[in-house]
């Protein structure tokens, strides 16, 4: 009787959607696109594992051939949501190179890119590195180390080009943030010119991330920032070392988001509802026990249809390690994160970093107030349907209580400076004291006139 007891609550503990009362659905076939990257994972596992049936959902994934694509098919309507870069519902809501009203009420993950160099660039920064005991480099390695290679360059007129995979991507922003901090100025955008190289001493062009390790190969860049598995593409191919991952440039960092038109969201509130409750379980199942499930999941990823790429290499950051030369195989169980430290919640303070960015290269060509930021953010992070979502799968049996912020303001407390490479705390809070606070990079009244920094 006992036992027979102990099996109806572990039964009624984990039942699953299909038992408990479904959402009455606007809308339940839908196609989602995605590009492909280790980072799509949430999507994937909530398609292989049945959590998108289990809401009602019938769900069709399909591969796009860049951001662009993506992004566009989102507006249209072709594709019902998407693995976005963060930059993007951002800009394409302020009208930054396109104009629609994206929301994400589910943030990806944490984590997950790095910046490579070529084999030559690195033997060239390889005098400017500190080594541990062992002989290996220490890190983070600040682009300082590579500074004298690029006044070489410069020296000798020749442009320094370094990849990065989309103007409002996350790899862009990062890249940049490594240059600054290393005292290279990785230029400047204006309504004028989008190249985004006005006074940059370091040329930043976009590559779509499968093609990066081929075209550094081919010597047409530098080096590169992207998400795996394309750094470690490069060292199991021989031909380039990661210098930097973004976690050791800032720990725990905002990653890819799931986009949606706020149009989708507001005619179909219970589907937007239903489909960010199968990604918040396979978020849960990618981080749960240790992370247990990584190696399946390297799996399921590998497949052509996902990420197409040697299931080795996708799990040397996958599982919890990363490499940066061949041998040079560390720790880092927190390279991706899909759920812990509330990974998935839509932070306005997130938001509102990607924005400073916008701002401090350029693409915000105007000063903004703090208040602008914090209701740009609000208008596009979705927390409200992030939680709803929770509660119904607390309710369910599916999520633990304690695992979500229900108390959030929307603000994660400030990052300290010891988080970050170049020592500067950051508050979303106050973004124009932050910008304040940079010594590269628009601040205050200043704006770009032809190819200076005038205020």
């Amino acid at each position: 009787m006992n036992v027979f007891k102990w099996l109806l609550a572990s039964t009624a503990l984990y039942a699953s959607p299909a038992m408990a009362d479904l959402l009455d659905l606007e809308k339940d076939e839908l196609t989602f696109g995605f590009i492909k990257l280790t980072d799509m994972a949430p999507l994937a596992v909530a398609y292989e594992n049945g959590y998108f049936e289990d809401e009602g959902l019938f769900v069709t994934l399909e591969a796009q051939a860049n951001w662009k694509v993506l992004l566009d098919g989102v507006i249209d309507g072709q594709l019902d949501g998407a693995h976005m870069l963060a930059g993007q519902p951002l800009a394409a809501t302020i009208g930054y190179g396109t104009q629609a009203h994206i929301i994400t009420p589910f943030s990806m993950d944490l984590n997950g890119n790095a910046i490579t160099v070529s084999n030559d660039i690195w033997e060239q920064m390889k005098p400017n590195v500190s080594l541990r005991e062992d002989g290996t480099p220490r890190h983070p390695i600040s682009a300082a180390a590579m500074a004298p290679v690029v006044e070489k360059y410069k020296d000798e007129g020749i442009p320094f080009n370094m990849g990065m995979v989309f103007p409002v991507s996350t790899h862009n922003y990062e890249i940049r943030y490594w240059l600054a901090a290393g005292g290279l100025e990785p230029g400047y955008y204006s309504p004028r010119d989008v190249s985004g190289q006005i006074g940059a001493d370091v040329y930043l062009s976009v590559t779509p991330p499968p093609q990066m390790p081929s075209t550094m190969e081919a010597g047409t860049i530098n080096g590169y920032s992207v998400g795996e598995p394309w750094n470690q593409q490069a060292v199991f191919k021989g031909i380039g070392v990661p210098v930097v991952t973004d976690y050791d440039m800032w720990k725990n960092n905002p990653e890819k988001v799931f986009g949606i038109t706020k149009e989708f969201a507001d005619v179909n509130p219970n589907t937007a509802i239903a489909l960010t409750k199968a990604l918040i379980r396979a978020a849960i199942w990618l981080d749960e026990n240790d992370n247990a499930n990584r190696q399946e999941a390297v799996e399921i990823l590998s497949r052509p249809e996902y990420v197409g790429a040697d299931a080795e290499v996708i799990a040397n950051s996958m599982t919890g390690f990363f490499e940066f030369e061949k041998g040079d195989r560390r720790s880092a169980p927190d390279f991706n994160v899909f759920f812990r430290y509330n990974a998935t919640y839509p932070f306005y303070s997130d938001a509102i970093w990607y924005l400073s960015q916008m701002r401090r290269w350029g693409q915000i060509a105007e000063p903004q107030t703090d208040e602008w930021f914090i209701e740009t953010a609000k208008s596009v992070y979705r927390p409200d349907i992030y939680l709803e979502a929770a509660r119904s799968l607390v309710d369910d049996g599916m999520a633990v209580e304690a695992d979500f912020p229900w108390d959030s303001d929307g603000f994660k407390a400030p990052t300290p400076a010891a988080d970050v490479i170049d020592g500067i705390p950051y508050d979303g809070r106050t973004p124009n004291a932050y910008l304040e606070s940079l010594p590269i990079g628009l601040k205050g009244d200043q704006v770009i006139k032809g190819s200076e920094i005038v205020n």
